[in-house]
């Protein structure tokens, strides 16, 4: 160094400038410089916009949205963790809301992706267990398919008594579909009620001595 006409800074020049408070002009076009870098780069990969999938946050940064999936994405370089402590990590975590729809949960409600270990394969298998006995889905909704279930065979219910009754109504109906008078087919309807009556009781009487002589 030397011979060309400058000079060397010395330490109490340098540590003065270095200490000296910018200016309003330098404040400016430092924040200029950012804001027109942050309009032209993604906040999250720093690389170009790509106009066609940018999108914001709630503050209003931009970001390209393939950067947003690549932060979703499990890296593959690698990190600096143990499985000790990321299991630990995970039983002691003390959160009680989801982060993604903001209700509270238990413990019990977290469930494992590809469970492996038959601890937690018990877990899973009592919780559904539960769940069911409480008419509720594994997302702890309500299990409309149960409600379905006792509709349908309430209407099958209905049904056979409907056609049963229809079936009854019919053959009465043929047995007095000859008498014009309102009063004798009411008369006669009773009869042949009381008439069938009778001949249950006696189907029954010979069944059961059937049975006797059988035992016998």
């Amino acid at each position: 160094m030397g011979n060309d006409g400058g000079s060397i800074p010395k330490r109490r020049e340098l540590v003065k400038n270095a200490a000296r408070a910018p200016t309003t002009f330098e404040l400016k076009a430092t924040a200029l410089e950012s804001l027109a870098h942050a309009w032209a780069h993604c906040a999250l990969s720093r690389e170009p916009f790509d106009v066609d999938t940018l999108v914001s946050d709630w503050r209003g940064r931009l970001y390209n949205y393939e950067a947003i999936f690549k932060g979703l994405m499990p890296s593959d370089e690698p990190v600096d963790v143990t499985p000790m402590s990321l299991d630990v990590a995970m039983k002691e975590i003390q959160e009680k809301i989801c982060p993604e729809c903001g209700a509270e949960f238990e413990q019990d409600n977290i469930v494992p992706l590809l469970a492996t270990s038959e601890a937690d394969i018990e877990r899973l298998e009592k919780r559904i267990e539960n769940l069911k006995s409480q008419g509720l889905t594994h997302t702890s909704k309500k299990d409309k398919s149960e409600k379905k279930k006792k509709h349908k065979g309430d209407d099958m219910e209905k049904e056979d008594k409907a056609a049963n009754g229809a079936k009854e109504k019919k053959t009465e109906d043929a047995r007095i579909s000859g008498i014009n008078n309102s009063f004798a087919a009411s008369l006669m309807a009773k009869v042949l009620a009381e008439q069938d009556e009778r001949n249950k009781r006696r189907k029954l009487v010979a069944e059961s001595a059937r049975r006797e002589t059988a035992i016998g």
